[in-house]
């Protein structure tokens, strides 16, 4: 069930109604159930994956909270480390079946071969069980955090299940702590006009962002690079260009649905993105792109083997392996771990040129809060960012064609604007629907950047203005957005992973 669809539209409403009339001690109960019919509406089966997963994390919170009762304290910390140990390997061994063991087969045949040496590995034919890897991580997380205390075991099961499976952000985040939404399960939920209109609001926004924006963007980037050696370096270009709003947009609009229809319904969840594209260099654009896996695996991983706390060779080291770790975790695939080797590449350059960079703005006397010092560190940082996306989007040796075109090695027809944008399917229509569009899309990310709410504007309005922007809203994407081939709901991009 997409989140665009028109089942969701009349799900989403059915249960926020009945959530608030049935009383608060059995709310959890039905949101549980509607959580796993949510999760069982693309496979059935599945189900049976993430319950698995709940049980084994929620057996290594009980089995390590009964751990801190031991009194010998080197048989407790060893007690911990294996429940921990065997919560990891359990659910990270599922996670690899489903996900990466015919990537992993792959590589090693293609390496034996190189070798000269044959061999065949048994292909599975298994569908990839859609947000296995966001809520894998999420109960993990809930195993690290009791064991570090930084919240008690839960006793009741049905409630610790619902933790894992909440429906909003159960298939492509954000990756929520423990510490933030199990505490909520157990508060009551009042209904409150001002939050539901906030969390609606929210959700429109999102509904814009993915069926009008990323859907258009998505019909230009697919004809161009499914089509990528009969193409211009422009239009290369402006595709990779228009790829880096598509995901934005679409992974976005997610977090945003998601983050309002949990606000309708009373529940906190963490914010995911903060105007990515104005960040000033690679590390501070990953403080603001995907903010929970981000954090998840700065805790959970980066932290652990050291940090920055072992000198700058053994934090460049932890960078790349976090990076890695990150490219692999958004598919089993070689060029997604290219694209995580080049962010984590980016920031280890960046920080190893530090000091450089510090010495020369001092000799030229550059003053590093201005608005034209600023500008230029974002131009670079999308740069940079754009184009380790080209590697995201496509495979290693497309994405090196990709750019050798780009950069004028391949067919040069960089400034026939027309017959370009033309050839890529924008109408005069669809670009000045794409050009109004990318403009909200920009004042919306400088009123966040400069911490003016919308939202709070809009609800201070009058009655009249109000209605008026909620009926041009709503109609303006109803009439505009794009609902994928024969009406049907188009997919998130983030949910193959």
């Amino acid at each position: 069930m997409l989140f665009n669809s028109l089942e969701f539209l009349l799900f989403f409403p059915a249960v926020c109604l009945c959530y608030y009339v049935i009383p608060y001690r059995v709310r959890y109960l039905f949101l549980l159930a509607c959580s796993y019919f949510f999760y069982m509406c693309w496979n059935p089966q599945y189900a049976l994956l993430m319950l698995t997963s709940t049980v084994i994390t929620y057996a290594s919170g009980l089995l390590i909270d009964s751990a801190d009762k031991v009194t010998d304290e080197k048989q407790r910390i060893r007690r911990k480390k294996l429940y921990v140990a065997l919560s990891f390997v359990s659910n990270l061994a599922i996670l690899f079946f489903f996900k990466y063991f015919d990537f992993a087969a792959d590589s090693v045949v293609r390496i034996l071969s190189m070798a000269g040496i044959e061999a065949r590995v048994p292909a599975f034919d298994v569908i990839l069980p859609v947000g296995i890897s966001f809520y894998t991580f999420q109960a993990l997380s809930y195993t690290v955090d009791v064991y570090r205390k930084d919240i008690y075991a839960e006793r009741n099961f049905l409630k610790y299940a619902l933790f894992v499976s909440f429906f909003p952000q159960l298939v492509a985040g954000p990756i929520e702590r423990s510490k933030n939404l199990l505490i909520q399960i157990n508060e009551k939920h009042k209904f409150e006009f001002e939050r539901v209109r906030s969390g609606l609001l929210l959700m429109l926004y999102g509904y814009f962002q993915k069926v009008v924006l990323a859907e258009y963007l998505a019909v230009v980037v697919d004809s161009v690079y499914n089509t990528y050696t009969e193409r211009t370096g422009f239009q290369l270009m402006i595709a990779t260009i228009f790829f880096a709003f598509q995901i934005y947009c679409d992974f976005g609009s997610y977090s945003n649905i998601a983050i309002g229809a949990a606000k309708v319904m009373g529940f906190r969840l963490m914010e995911n993105f903060n105007t990515p594209y104005f960040a000033v260099s690679v590390a501070d654009f990953w403080r603001r792109w995907h903010i929970s896996l981000s954090t998840w695996f700065r805790d959970y991983l980066y932290v652990p083997l050291g940090g920055n706390r072992r000198g700058r060779v053994r934090k460049w080291f932890n960078l790349m392996v976090v990076f890695l770790a990150s490219g692999l975790w958004h598919g089993a695939s070689w060029h997604f771990v290219v694209w995580g080797a080049m962010n984590g590449a980016y920031q280890i350059v960046g920080d190893w040129l530090r000091p450089l960079r510090e010495k020369v703005m001092k000799v030229l006397n550059v003053d590093k809060t201005a608005f034209s010092h600023r500008f230029l560190q974002m131009l670079i940082t999308f740069g940079l960012v754009d184009v380790s996306w080209i590697f995201f989007r496509a495979s290693f040796r497309e994405g090196i064609s990709i750019l050798k075109s780009i950069l004028g090695f391949g067919s040069i027809h960089w400034f026939t604007w027309g017959d370009n944008l033309k050839a890529m399917g924008l109408t005069p229509e669809t670009r000045n629907l794409l050009v109004v569009s990318l403009l909200i899309l920009l004042v919306a990310d400088i009123c966040k950047y400069c911490k003016i709410s919308i939202i709070e504007w809009l609800c201070a309005q009058g009655i009249w203005l109000r209605w008026l922007i909620y009926y041009v809203a709503i109609f303006g994407i109803l009439i505009f957005g794009v609902y994928g081939p024969g009406f049907d709901a188009s997919q998130f991009i983030y949910f193959q992973f």
